[in-house]
């Protein structure tokens, strides 16, 4: 069985790489090849995102436009249409009902997070929401004979839309993002996430400037986009974001931070349909951490005993408070987390159910 598996980014977005690239070997083992398509090549991705030169950013676009076009015409030879989000991350689903039509095969949906809620682009603005054509999402859930869901808000949308979905949560290869022996110096207390999240985890500063009155920590931060970032009084590590680093900075964390907020602008469904992945890395590598319980949060590990929920200030401040004074505490709330991880999120069970899903839409497809 073969299929063809359209994305947006690379491989080197976790959407694609996680809830695609990743399976890739287990499918190959049950007779489905996957051959992945994304839009934007790894060069490009980046460019897209640290370029300051819009010629440059046109450019690629344009080539890549030229080769979704091309592909279309080599759509007959698949079994199975695979669209991780959409084929392109701006435009209508124009290349979602070509492939569809000249290859006369079944579509299924992945979506990791609910990309059919409106919103402003942090980087684009106004301008990247307007060339996102939000209800195109919509359109592909109307159009798919199955919808891969990374939780059930994400599921029970598309069931009211009338099409069937499955739930897969995105999730890591626990032989990869697994414990390290920790070293004895100073705690660290950390996040990993985008430009876009980072100004969650800017709500907390004054959280941390409290917490250094008390305890001797280093915050590392990963990924916020920004070279200056300070608090008075705390030791911190910023760094950018690297794919060859990913691991090692989920291994090096003592303490994990998973701050969402529905204060300012951003739509409660729209934090309501995140995955709750940065929780499943950090219970993957066996490390405690604090987490605000919106949507699929609150249901993820096992709050007191993996990690802890934090609704106000104070509960952030406590929670962190108690970890930083306990080492021991630290200790086994993380080997939980890493035991809960081994018994809920083993990749060989997920790529089972994946598997079954896309052989059940091509079967079903042909009779």
């Amino acid at each position: 069985m073969r299929v063809l598996a359209l994305s947006s980014y690379p491989v080197d977005a976790a959407a694609t790489r996680f809830r695609i690239w990743q399976y890739k070997g287990l499918l190959q083992k049950e007779d489905i090849a996957i051959e992945l398509s994304p839009f934007l090549t790894g060069p490009q991705f980046r460019r897209l995102y640290e370029s300051r030169s819009p010629l440059g950013k046109l450019a690629g676009i344009a080539g890549s436009v030229t080769r979704r076009i091309v592909e279309t015409f080599t759509s007959p030879r698949y079994d199975l249409l695979l669209i991780q989000r959409e084929a392109m991350f701006f435009g209508p689903a124009f290349f979602e009902w070509m492939y569809q039509r000249f290859g006369r095969m079944p579509m299924v949906l992945d979506l990791d997070d609910a990309t059919y809620v409106r919103y402003v682009s942090p980087r684009f603005g106004r301008l990247g929401s307007f060339f996102k054509f939000f209800g195109k999402t919509d359109r592909l859930i109307d159009r798919a004979d199955l919808v891969i869901c990374g939780n059930r808000y994400i599921a029970e949308y598309v069931e009211k839309r009338g099409t069937k979905p499955i739930i897969i949560p995105t999730i890591v290869d626990t032989d990869v993002f697994c414990p390290v022996e920790k070293s004895k110096d100073i705690p660290v207390i950390g996040w990993i996430g985008t430009h876009s999240t980072f100004p969650f985890l800017e709500r907390l500063f004054p959280i941390f400037a409290d917490l250094a009155k008390r305890h001797d920590f280093k915050l590392k931060i990963v990924g916020s986009g920004k070279t200056d970032v300070g608090i008075e009084g705390v030791k911190i590590e910023n760094h950018f974001w690297s794919l060859d680093r990913e691991v090692a900075d989920f291994q090096s964390l003592d303490i994990g931070l998973y701050p969402l907020d529905v204060k300012g602008d951003l739509d409660p469904a729209w934090l309501a349909g995140k995955s709750g992945f940065k929780a499943i890395q950090y219970l993957a590598v066996g490390i405690p951490f604090v987490m605000s319980p919106i949507g699929v949060c609150a249901e993820i590990g096992e709050p007191e005993k993996t990690h802890f929920n934090a609704e106000t200030v104070q509960d952030w401040y406590n929670s962190l408070d108690r970890l930083l004074s306990d080492p021991k505490l630290r200790r086994t709330m993380g080997s939980a987390g890493r035991s809960h991880s081994l018994a809920t999120y083993r990749l060989d069970k997920h790529a089972s159910e994946l598997s079954k899903a896309l052989v059940g839409v091509c079967e079903q497809h042909r009779s």
